[in-house]
Parts: C-alpha cells; sequence; structure tokens
C-alpha cells in the first residue's frame, strides 16, 4: 500500500491518493511519463520494484532519513496520510533530509556479491563439521584435510552409521561447491563491475 500526497507545481493542482496493491502503483505512475517527476519517499526495505520502475520511466526518487523526517515533525502522532503531506512539505520547502541511494544496477551487483558472501559462508559451514567429524577419531590434518589424500583418509574412517550418513551428505554438499562455483561468480563480479576487484566489491555491499 502506498499513500501518496502530490501537487503539480505548474499549476498549483495537489491532492492524496491511496494506492492498494503493485498493479494499480504502476498505472498511476505511467499515467505520468513525459513529465518531469519527482518522488519522495522514506528510507525503507523491499522496495526494490518501486525504484526499478522510477528509473524505468525516468522519474527523480528522493529517499529520506526516516528519522530525520519524524524528527522534523511538530506533531508526533503518525499516520499515512500525514506522513505523506510532511514528506511533500519538506520537498517543497527544500529541506528533506535527502540520502545517498545506489543505482538499481549498483544494487543487482550487490546481489551478486551477496551470493558470493553466502557461499562461502555455507562452504565454511559444511568443512568445519567435516573438520569435526575428522578430530573425533584422532585426525587432525587442518587444511591438509582438503587434499585428495586427506579426503580419502575422511572417506575411509570406520564410522558409525548415522555419522557415516551425515559425513556422506556433508560431502555432497561440499561437492557442490567445486570445482570453481565461486570462481565463477568473481569472474562474473569482475566483468560487471570493470576493474574492480570482489574483494573492494564486498566493502561496498555491506558498506550500506
Amino acid at each position: 500500500m502506498q499513500q501518496i500526497a502530490w501537487v503539480d507545481t505548474e499549476t498549483g493542482e495537489c491532492g492524496e491518493q491511496r494506492l492498494m496493491h503493485r498493479t494499480e502503483a504502476e498505472q498511476f505512475y505511467r499515467k505520468l511519463k513525459g513529465r518531469p517527476v519527482h518522488v519522495g519517499m522514506e528510507a525503507t526495505g523491499h522496495s526494490r520494484w518501486f525504484e526499478r520502475l522510477l528509473a524505468d520511466l525516468t522519474y527523480e526518487l528522493w529517499v529520506g532519513d526516516a528519522a530525520q523526517i519524524r524528527a522534523k515533525q511538530v506533531r508526533k502522532q503518525k499516520n499515512d496520510r500525514r506522513d505523506a503531506q510532511h514528506i511533500l512539505k519538506l520537498m517543497r520547502e527544500g529541506n528533506f533530509p535527502r540520502i545517498w541511494a545506489p543505482t538499481p544496477e549498483n544494487r543487482d551487483l550487490r546481489q551478486l556479491v551477496l551470493h558470493r558472501h553466502r557461499l562461502v559462508g555455507m562452504r565454511t559451514r559444511i568443512m568445519n563439521q567435516l573438520q569435526a567429524v575428522a578430530m573425533n577419531e584422532g585426525i587432525r590434518r587442518k587444511k591438509q584435510l582438503w587434499s585428495a589424500k586427506g579426503r580419502q583418509q575422511l572417506e575411509s574412517l570406520s564410522l558409525m552409521p548415522w555419522t557415516a550418513r551425515r559425513r556422506q551428505e556433508l560431502l555432497e554438499l561440499l561437492d557442490q561447491f567445486e570445482p570453481g562455483l565461486i570462481a565463477t561468480i568473481d569472474r562474473h563480479a569482475e566483468i560487471v563491475g570493470g576493474s574492480t576487484h570482489p574483494s573492494q566489491l564486498r566493502l561496498v555491499c555491506f558498506r550500506f
């Protein structure tokens, strides 16, 4: 749901409207195509589709610091209509606490980097569990456990049935990350991000 307060700065006409679902919102904004449109909203999550829509329509989106927007309100009672009117008032007065927001392309690149981060974490947790299985059987090989000889030793351990099943399923999960799955994602990140190294991309991804 969106509660909108709008004004036509050329004619002075203003109004309010409540959009109840995504289709209704798309219809409303597409009708304005061809006109210079500025949209202001509080910083919030789960708005990627809306940001992409405005970018496709070449509208200018202003994202505001939610805490600063609330601090500028004289009346502290919150409801959707009052909040929308307040944001419009701040924009017209040039007092809107605008913050930087990434482009849709930048957000999409971050999804690639975030995906890589999650896969590395999953692989690490699987490897730690297999290391624990080996150590419980008196084998402490550290990184050498992932060599061909270490893998063979791990697979040859005589284990109780459920422990053996756990070992086998963990090894199968680990194999899904090989060969070179994460390296392939690194290459995609380098292609999309130009000369930026994936390690630098990770810093950008988790800074905001």
